[in-house]
């Protein structure tokens, strides 16, 4: 399981804010929150700024690898920035956020993964748009992984998105990204997985509860990344609880030690 953290991302306002301040600080502070509560990788956005936007994402991760260890997540359309980002990584194996069938985007992502050896998250969509059925999305996803295979990249620096959509505006969008996953589980077992997951409950009241109960369904058939808050104890409680219920935590320990840490008590509580 890969748990990608999207908290410092300049579309939110305490980002945008402590950037435009320069306030060191306040990036370090949710940089070690995410760490500590379990992420693996921190995603890097600053798209909103648009025209210093490389000069953003530089400080940006200099910020951050003042605080922590973790490897990153550059996530930018801008191949410029992108580039900007993944040379000044320090830590482990960076991640490019992300690269589509576009024929052009293929072309200007494709150099970075051969010169920075980067896992990359690859958006089940090409030229036509964002398909809208699980055997449209296989469709794009063959091409796309005979595409990253030609130049070099093994199955297991892949991670496809299977492009989630709100089931309030489209009522099959959640089957179509089940039935997508297990389709390519079986067709491409050493691959891996990535996707937001908060897009399928958008519109909606409780998203919360959506969202983690659709999280639970996706590891089920295979999905093993996620973007996401890793401060948000009720999503990380879900995803030890489902490991452990799928055999994927070894003697349950990080289901006990979630538990010993009053994880599950908390969300008792808060019921009560």
């Amino acid at each position: 399981m890969l748990i990608v953290g999207e908290l410092i991302n300049t579309s939110r306002k305490a980002i945008n804010d402590s950037v435009d301040a320069g306030d060191a600080q306040y990036i370090k502070k949710i940089a070690i929150e995410q760490v500590e509560a379990g992420a693996d990788y921190l995603d890097v956005n600053c798209g909103t700024k648009v025209f210093q936007e490389k000069e953003t994402m530089e400080w940006l991760i200099n910020t951050i690898q003042g605080a922590v260890q973790a490897p990153l997540c550059i996530d930018s359309p801008n191949p410029e920035v992108l580039e900007a980002g993944l040379a000044l990584c320090k830590y482990g194996q960076p991640m490019i956020n992300s690269i589509t069938d576009e024929k052009e985007r293929f072309q200007k992502i494709s150099p970075l993964l051969s010169k920075y050896k980067a896992k990359i998250v690859a958006l089940c969509m090409d030229d036509a748009g964002v398909p809208e059925t699980a055997d449209d999305r296989l469709r794009v996803l063959k091409s796309l992984y005979a595409n990253l295979r030609a130049i070099g990249v093994p199955d297991h620096d892949m991670y496809f998105d299977p492009l989630v959509k709100p089931v309030s505006s489209i009522e099959t969008a959640g089957i179509e990204v089940l039935d997508t996953i297990k389709a390519i589980k079986e067709e491409y077992p050493d691959v891996h997985f990535m996707c937001g997951l908060s897009n399928v409950s958008y519109g909606l009241p409780n998203r919360k509860i959506l969202n983690r109960i659709f999280m639970t369904q996706t590891m089920t058939l295979g999905m093993d990344g996620y973007i996401l808050n890793p401060t948000d104890r009720g999503m990380m409680g879900t995803i030890f609880a489902t490991q452990a219920l799928m055999g994927q935590d070894s003697y349950c320990m990080n289901y006990l030690t979630a538990h010993r840490t009053g994880l599950y008590e908390e969300q008792q509580k808060s019921k009560l």
